[in-house]
């Protein structure tokens, strides 16, 4: 998000508004404004307007899950403001609702036109974003509707229908046609000397199958009061260290924001169940990796979440194979849209099983928790499914064939699907990438610890001790080929990647730390990769660079290529600490946290790749998400990595 844009979260609603609480609802800025439900935007203009011109703000939007700023006419020295207006704004479960004080600073009645003009355009998210693409909407309208205490929108294409609707406490005197299609609604405010005026406004989001809320909440405050409740209700009882007050407050802000970024999601028996999403603005839904990834940071102090986000997997693993999305039997879903487009088939993402990584995740998710919590009665309703996921490694994963999961770029979708998925974040070195099918170096450790994982949880619930054999001797197998194959001994440092032709894809990257998390590599290999990751070229002193500096490749500003990313450093502290390295982990988690206490205490999704020596602050990757699940729980993998040292 650019700094004139301020989020607001709760559960599958955000909303981005401006310094003056104000949504323009311009596209190509970089980032979405307005309010946006389950990947459409409801709310597209919300312009706030006094005697016909736009008020300044004097105390602009900060951060925060309420926007308050205070506004006045714009003017001079010699002729203070004639009023001033207290603005607050908060969102709930597909509602956006806000509260006006107007204040006249005059001895003297006074008269004024207070008017908000609002439209809802109904755009799906992937047509705001930056890539250029323009999706034929035939069908489709727009109507709205003049209600006594407001207006209502309404869009339609097919079966596919949407509604927004706005109301005012006091109603508004009129709604008035704008000639663009927005509506503007009018008060005529009649103020004693040094009086005050007060509206509520609430906006309420019907999107397409969706099952309205019953909380909607009346004002910001009481927005903010069930945001507080659920943040309070998160974080009780996680034991936050006592003796480092930085990663206590990193590790709370991180909890916080992991209740506000809970979707609703259901479980193979149709139950509702609530699951983290992946982060906001632009991945406010279910990503398989990035779920998984979250509740192994957290499974320690909320298990809860794990507990959701494995019957949800499993719910849309997928039992047959598609083109379009990428699936397999056994594959886990790796995106879950809900959108128009989706709905129509305009794009792949309304399931989408681009991932390479996500399967073996949920195995490596399934065994961690029932071993945290001893619940043999998930382990026992997800058999199937864990079965299931087995044979996609073994079968079209490429295990078997292969010797490797192994993915190739979807033309459609995703060029890279593992968790470097941008394109071009697999590169040799000198930036070259691999041609044909794609061996990640990462996901091959996530294989390795999915089947280790499974093997236990077939001997010790599902009580198949040939099953749970062949799983090990699988995992042995596959150590020993990545050593023999990935390693390269002139770098004492594992490829990046194998490509199509089993040749390594050279580049020296953060990955590397991921295989000491999944315990992939041998002893001695793995104390020489921690110890250089903690080197100047990859440590920026804010973290583990994705790839080294130095390299043809590097580029600090790049999504994968040399950034830093908060969740992938995790992983590294809970690898370094696994092979006995806890000086190196405590360097990895006293950088992050230092990051994070820049902040605000708050880790986004990534950060960009300049050193500490040379910036005395994070640099700002320029199109982070704000709020990002993996990050919110990268301070808790670091307190289980590092303790409170």
């Amino acid at each position: 998000m650019t700094d004139r844009h301020h989020l607001l979260v709760h559960g599958g609603t955000f909303a981005a508004v401006g310094d003056g609480g104000d949504i323009s609802g311009v596209r190509g800025s970089g980032a979405p404004d307005g309010l946006f439900v389950r990947d459409a935007r409801h709310l597209s203009r919300w312009q706030l307007t006094v005697d016909g011109a736009v008020p300044e703000a004097l105390t602009p939007v900060a951060d925060g899950d309420t926007a308050r700023c205070v506004l006045v006419p714009r003017g001079g020295r010699q002729e203070p403001p004639a009023y001033t207006i207290f603005r607050e704004q908060a969102v709930g479960d597909s509602a956006f609702v806000e509260s006006l004080r107007v204040t006249s600073n005059r001895p003297v009645p006074t008269t004024i036109r207070l008017a908000v003009t609002a439209d809802a355009d109904f755009t799906d998210q992937f047509e705001l974003r930056s890539d250029h693409r323009t999706y034929t909407k035939i069908g489709a309208t727009r109507s709205r509707q003049a209600l006594d205490d407001g207006v209502e929108f309404s869009y339609q294409r097919g079966e596919w229908r949407s509604c927004t609707t706005v109301t005012a406490e006091p109603a508004p005197d009129g709604v008035e046609e704008t000639g663009t299609g927005a509506r503007r609604l009018v008060w005529t405010l009649e103020l004693e000397p040094h009086g005050t005026a007060e509206l509520a406004l609430r906006v309420t989001a019907r999107p397409h199958g969706a099952v309205q809320s019953a909380r909607i909440p009346d004002s910001p405050a009481a927005a903010n009061a069930q945001l507080l409740a659920l943040e309070g209700e998160f974080a009780e009882g996680v034991p936050f260290p006592t003796g480092w007050p930085e990663l206590a407050a990193a590790c709370a802000r991180g909890l916080a924001d992991l209740a506000s970024l809970q979707v609703t999601a259901t479980g193979p028996d149709g139950e509702e169940l609530r699951v983290p999403a992946a982060g906001a603005p632009w991945f406010l839904t279910l990503l398989g990796r990035d779920a998984l990834l979250t509740s192994l940071f957290a499974l320690p102090y909320r298990p809860q979440l794990a507990a959701a986000t494995l019957p949800a997997l499993a719910a849309t693993q997928a039992t047959e194979t598609g083109a379009n999305s990428v699936s397999q039997p056994g594959k886990i879903v790796h995106e879950v849209r809900h959108g128009e487009l989706a709905h129509f088939g305009q794009v792949p993402y309304g399931r989408y099983y681009g991932s390479v990584d996500a399967t073996p995740l949920f195995l490596v998710l399934l065994g961690a928790y029932v071993e945290q919590t001893g619940d043999l009665a998930l382990a026992r309703r997800l058999e199937p499914h864990a079965r299931a996921a087995i044979g996609w490694m073994l079968d079209h994963g490429g295990l078997t064939s292969r010797g490797y999961l192994v993915y190739r770029a979807d033309q459609g979708g995703l060029a890279n699907q593992n968790w470097k998925d941008s394109p071009g974040a697999i590169c040799s070195a000198d930036g070259t990438r691999p041609s044909g099918a794609v061996m990640a170096a990462g996901a091959q450790g996530y294989a390795y610890d999915a089947l280790r994982r499974t093997a236990w949880v077939a001997r010790t619930v599902w009580e198949d001790e040939v099953y749970a054999a062949l799983l090990e001797q699988a995992a042995g197998d596959l150590r020993d080929r990545f050593q023999r194959d990935f390693w390269m001994p002139e770098r004492s440092f594992p490829a990046l990647a194998l490509d199509g032709e089993g040749n390594q894809v050279d580049a020296l990257a953060s990955d590397a730390g991921h295989l000491l998390w999944s315990g992939l590599l041998d002893k001695e290999y793995g104390e020489l990769v921690g110890r250089r990751l903690l080197e100047p070229d990859f440590f920026s002193g804010w973290g583990v660079r994705t790839l080294a500096a130095g390299q043809a490749a590097y580029h600090p500003l790049s999504y994968h290529r040399g950034s830093v990313w908060p969740h992938d450093n995790a992983l590294i502290a809970l690898g370094l600490a696994r092979y006995g390295l806890h000086d190196e982990a405590r360097g990895v988690a006293h950088a992050l946290v230092d990051a994070a206490t820049a902040a605000g205490h708050r880790l986004p999704e990534v950060i960009a790749g300049y050193g500490r020596s040379t910036h005395a602050e994070p640099v700002p990757y320029p199109h982070a998400c704000v709020r990002e699940s993996r990050s919110a729980a990268a301070p808790l993998a670091l307190l289980t990595a590092v303790g409170g040292a």
